[in-house]
């Protein structure tokens, strides 16, 4: 298992990348090029990229590949459809006189190792509306689920919930 993120020390790549990020933000957010507006960004995005140092290590999970960019437009494209497919479920049972709803505990497992891709990948699934993650453990995800059928292959229903993210962050992630 790789170190976590506090025990792990950045390196300067990371700092580059960070500062990178921190800069294109601010120049996007400003929506000009102009010198004076480029120079305070650099100023700010250092200033922001110091002050998180210590955390940047998370960043030792980014894939920097020429196809990097192909599967993190893969990935957003399959994070709206799971999007747009859960709230149209959780819509339906929500509208449903009876309330049809099963809610259950279902643990999951994933095969990205590091803590950036584990973070993205619970994140994915608790922003999709009828699961939540309650809890990280290496690669067991716990996950609670507003409506698991009876009687449901619940081996077959979590795995398709996860591989359905995991294919394509592992194109960008470890």
């Amino acid at each position: 298992m790789e170190p976590s993120p506090v025990d792990a020390v950045p390196s300067f790549r990371h700092f580059v990348l960070a500062f990178g990020i921190n800069l294109l933000l601010w120049l996007l957010l400003v929506g000009k090029l102009r010198p004076q507006e480029v120079v305070l960004g650099a100023l700010v995005a250092l200033v922001v990229t110091l002050a998180a140092g210590p955390r940047l290590a998370v960043l030792t999970g980014l894939r920097l590949s020429p196809t990097a960019p192909v599967y993190l437009i893969w990935y957003l494209g399959v994070f709206l459809a799971q999007l747009l497919k859960a709230n149209l479920q959780l819509a339906r049972l929500v509208l449903s006189p009876s309330l049809p709803i099963h809610p259950a505990v279902v643990e999951v497992r994933t095969g990205l190792r590091s803590s950036l891709g584990r973070i993205l990948l619970a994140n994915s699934i608790t922003l999709t509306p009828g699961t939540l993650t309650v809890d990280v453990q290496d690669d067991r995800i716990l996950v609670h689920w507003v409506d698991c059928p009876p009687g449901a292959d619940l081996e077959a229903a979590t795995q398709a919930m996860v591989s359905a993210f995991e294919r394509p962050l592992s194109g960008f992630l470890t």
